[in-house]
């Protein structure tokens, strides 16, 4: 839980990083289009000098799986557009309550019919109530943060985002069991970044990017490799402890580096009373959501054998 508590501290320095450079570029998307085509690269790299990278891949054309267990980087891609798009009007507080909520309900049915690795979990009283002492934690820690206009529709955009990166963790998480976590993290960043660049491309969203203008600290460009910090601390934690436990520590580690960087960050937003209480009640959500979290006889340590469509 630690490697997947760390993802949620790279998850918030890669949300940090993109908008502002987004913001300099003076389009919120060109963030997006930086994140992805910087994370490829560097997979690209560790293909060409890690043998060991290569070999996962190998192991993967005899794995087996169903063809739609190669698409998790599609909800990652959607909550990236859904993020750059939704957060503006709705603001990240009203957007982050929404995708958790999302996120928390995605986790418990994507763990409950068994498509991650670590088998079926049922849906307890305990496992409940850590998912909602997840959404109430982030409620209390964006207490005082700008709210934008209240859209229905792009409400519902950022609740679908939360529900689609629960589908994403549980599908690598499945590639990653039955070959490499590097190799699920490949396999991510080759679905995710087609998607995000055809989206960017059909909003007209590619312009902004080709016109120049591009801001010189070397930092704003690390979007990409926080991205697959945070990928592999999902792997880790899907593999073991679930989606829902999954999604709530990498929240926990979200709320730490949004401390750290409300302390680091000149001029950024004071840190609150709210913050703090929030990052307590997700770690309370944590211990409460794995009691009674054990996978059920014939379904644990499904390291992609078994759960949904296993081997077709």
């Amino acid at each position: 839980m630690t490697v997947t508590g760390l993802g949620g501290v790279a998850s918030a320095s890669q949300s940090a990083v993109n908008a502002e450079l987004g913001a300099r570029m003076g389009s919120a998307p060109v963030g997006a289009i930086v994140n992805n085509i910087g994370g490829s690269s560097l997979i690209a790299l560790g293909l060409l000098l890690f043998p060991s990278m290569r070999a996962g891949l190998r192991t993967l054309r005899d794995a087996r799986l169903p063809w739609w267990g190669y698409l998790g980087g599609i909800g990652g891609g959607f909550f990236v557009v859904a993020a750059t798009y939704a957060v503006p009007v709705l603001g990240v507080a009203v957007f982050t309550i929404a995708q958790v909520a999302g996120n928390s309900l995605g986790g418990l049915t994507v763990d409950r019919v068994g498509l991650a690795p670590a088998g079926r979990l049922a849906v307890t009283g305990p496992r409940v109530a850590g998912a909602v002492l997840g959404v109430v934690a982030v409620a209390v820690a964006q207490v005082g943060r700008p709210v934008g206009q209240l859209t229905a529709g792009l409400v519902a955009v950022a609740v679908v985002a939360g529900l689609a990166v629960a589908v994403q963790s549980a599908l690598n998480g499945r590639v990653a069991a039955a070959s490499s976590t590097t190799a699920a993290t490949v396999v991510n960043f080759a679905v995710a970044t087609p998607f995000v660049l055809g989206t960017a491309a059909l909003l007209g969203a590619v312009g902004a990017a080709t016109r120049g203008g591009w801001p010189g600290e070397w930092f704003l460009y690390l979007g990409g490799l926080f991205g697959v910090l945070v990928m592999i601390g999902l792997l880790v934690g899907v593999r073991s402890v679930g989606v829902l436990r999954t999604g709530l520590a990498v929240l926990g580690g979200q709320l730490v580096g949004a401390l750290l960087i409300d302390v680091l960050v000149p001029g950024g937003p004071s840190t609150g009373a709210g913050m703090l209480v929030g990052a307590a009640l997700i770690l309370l959500a944590v211990v409460v959501s794995g009691r009674g979290s054990t996978p059920r006889t014939g379904d644990a340590g499904s390291r992609g054998g078994s759960g949904v469509g296993a081997g077709r």
